[in-house]
């Protein structure tokens, strides 16, 4: 059985991955954040919330089809 907690994890992650897709980050990255707050430890969040970062400093080109292209190791 999934917890509360978890529930409302899993629901600000959909939420803001929904925002991820449609490119608005600053957005997204709220609801990845808030989703933290509840479960520092959320793997998902967490790397939706350091894409959303990276990606608000660097745009991805207006035809991103919303694959993460790994830069660095």
């Amino acid at each position: 059985m999934i917890s509360e907690n978890k529930k409302q994890v899993i629901e600000l992650f959909t939420e803001g991955r929904k925002l991820y897709k449609l490119m608005k980050f600053e957005e997204a990255q709220t609801f990845f954040a808030r989703a933290l707050k509840l479960d520092p430890e959320d793997g998902p969040s967490k790397v939706y919330f350091a894409r959303c970062k990276e990606y608000i400093k660097n745009p991805p080109p207006e035809d991103w089809d919303g694959v993460w292209i790994m830069t660095k190791k």
